[in-house]
């Protein structure tokens, strides 16, 4: 069991407590009546200070499922932040409502600065483009469940490699796994920063701008969308902004066993005629990241299922 504590980056958790997170999450999914009321009396607070829609919903359902009940916002202006308040001060107090924290957050770093004045277990759920581990459990969990196992993978990234905090984080957690390879996808603009590259001295990757010459040597495609909010020169995003775009023809050219992942929301860069193919596991990804996070809070509360 996993002591009290907090998420920030993947790195925070080991292997084997990884493991330990993922297992939990499929003996959730396999029969979720058993884990319905193991947080019951406990409190969720889930901080926003940015928009989210799979991220905050799957937090409060997974909580809701387990029994507990949530507070929070879903964005900065209905909190006290909208009047000056400090992140601080912010996470002081409520640490002294509630039994754990999520929290979102524009800043690249602020999850660091949060937990310094935390009482109770904190989770990351993203800061700026710098991380999304819970978004990275829920990557790995598809992974495992849909493929059988973490290792032994050629993964391909695609689209905002630069400013994406989900494959940031997700090359970091698979490099900790034997034998994966990486190919990294995108314009010269928006290609993998160095300081991710650099945890990848044991790993075979390349880089390339073509998708098509990429997609034939992949067992996971992992597209991204390019994020206009992250972008200070808008010009930037409108040329860049179209410049990948998965399609049926572009699947034709896939492996048979394929799966092509997404973090969402879409916009154009995955095609909706490429929902029906079988090796398109996004909307799973999704489900897949409630039954992680009912795992992930499970084990930071230190509750169990009594048998």
């Amino acid at each position: 069991m996993l002591k009290s504590r907090n998420l920030v980056q993947p790195e925070d958790f080991s292997i084997k407590e990884i493991d330990e997170i993922l297992d939990l999450a499929q003996q959730i999914m396999a029969n979720p009546s058993k884990y319905s009321e193991v947080c019951k009396g406990k409190l969720l607070a889930t901080l926003f200070y940015e928009p989210s829609t799979r991220t905050r919903l799957s937090f409060e359902s997974a909580m809701k499922r387990l029994g507990g009940n949530v507070v929070g916002f879903s964005e900065p202006g209905s909190s006290s932040a909208s009047k000056g308040e400090s992140l601080a001060d912010t996470i002081r107090i409520v640490s002294g409502y509630v039994d754990i924290i999520a929290m979102r957050h524009p800043i690249a770093g602020s999850a660091s600065e949060a937990i310094k004045y935390t009482e109770v277990p904190f989770i990351n759920a993203g800061d700026g483009g710098n991380q999304h581990p819970t978004q990275t459990l829920t990557d790995l969990l598809t992974i495992k469940t849909l493929t059988g196992r973490l290792d032994n993978h050629v993964i391909g990234l695609c689209g905002d490699l630069k400013y994406g905090r989900t494959v940031h984080s997700l090359v970091k957690a698979m490099n900790r796994y034997n034998d994966s390879k990486f190919v990294f996808i995108a314009p010269e603009q928006l290609r993998m920063p160095g300081y991710v590259k650099q945890y990848l001295k044991d790993h075979v990757y390349y880089e390339t701008a073509s998708l098509d010459d990429a997609i034939p040597s992949l067992d996971l495609l992992y597209m991204t969308r390019i994020q206009k909010e992250r972008f200070a020169d808008l010009e930037e995003y409108e040329l860049l902004k179209d410049c990948y775009r998965l399609d049926a023809d572009k699947m034709s050219k896939a492996p048979e066993n394929m799966l092509v992942m997404h973090p969402l929301p879409r916009v154009n860069e995955i095609s909706t005629e490429v929902d029906n193919d079988k090796r398109a596991v996004y909307f799973q990804q999704a489900k897949f990241g409630m039954y992680v996070r009912m795992a992930l809070i499970m084990k930071l509360l230190g509750v169990d299922v009594e048998e």
